[in-house]
């Protein structure tokens, strides 16, 4: 369980118990003594690694593909026609690149590697690229040259990605350098809009972004949690969730 956990996979206790033929109580004392050890987070069924935001965008980008592309697809009546839009880095924000409707006069700037590959084979939507040094495990461009070019733009929507998102902690990052990115990428959106996984929901990442005054408003999934979105809204937050009918 444990050399799962560390490479970045969920695991659930029903499956773990029928491949290792031992009890479902076994598993989860294991998980929970896992969980003490900062190892993982306890979930429903489960467990999650603690650090699963932290891995590359290479391992992320295959992970909920149908939860993410549903959160996109969500955010699509938010975004207003003939704006200009920022798909921060993230593998949700690349689904968004993939989705965004090529008939409603957008212009998108991103400093996603992966997002502004999948922009430039589409070929119908005009992108600018915020670049720099890139950040492997990121996938942008967090440095000060990034910083100094999101600097000088006028946002309209920006999709901001994140690492972990409470109403407790609000909004954070595990990398130092991302966060201050996203900082200066929100102090320059008229508009902030976080898609957020079950696994990130009431999370806790080192390197606070920002308060959840600062953010317009989140998408959740279809199964988010209900004390969380409740805390959430309680909070003040705009919360929008994702349909059933928006996986497809």
């Amino acid at each position: 369980m444990a050399t799962r956990l560390l490479a970045g996979e969920p695991v659930s206790s029903t499956a773990l118990a029928g491949e290792f033929l031992i009890s479902e109580d076994a598993i989860r004392r294991d998980l929970r003594a896992l969980a003490a050890a900062g190892i993982c987070r306890r979930v429903y069924g489960g467990a999650v690694p603690l650090l699963s935001s932290g891995l590359p965008i290479s391992a992320r980008l295959k992970e909920g593909l149908v939860e993410k592309r549903a959160l996109a697809r969500a955010v699509l009546p938010l975004i207003p026609r003939q704006s200009f839009v920022f798909l921060d880095s993230g593998s949700t924000n690349v689904m968004a690149a993939e989705v965004l409707p090529d008939d409603a006069d957008l212009s998108i700037g991103t400093n996603s590697i992966e997002a502004a590959a999948t922009l430039a084979a589409r070929q119908d939507l005009p992108m600018l690229f915020a670049g720099g040094g890139v950040h492997l495990a990121i996938g942008g461009c967090v440095d000060g040259a990034a910083i100094e070019a999101v600097s000088r733009l006028n946002i309209d929507v920006c999709l901001l990605g994140v690492c972990a998102l409470s109403a407790e902690n609000g909004v954070s990052a595990f990398d130092a350098a991302d966060a201050a990115f996203k900082r200066v990428l929100i102090a320059r959106s008229r508009c902030t809009i976080i898609l957020v996984s079950n696994e990130k929901l009431a999370g806790h990442a080192p390197h606070r972004i920002a308060g959840l005054s600062d953010v317009d408003h989140v998408v959740v999934s279809h199964d988010a949690p209900e004390d969380a979105v409740a805390k959430l809204e309680l909070a003040g937050v705009k919360v929008l969730r994702a349909g059933l009918h928006q996986t497809n």
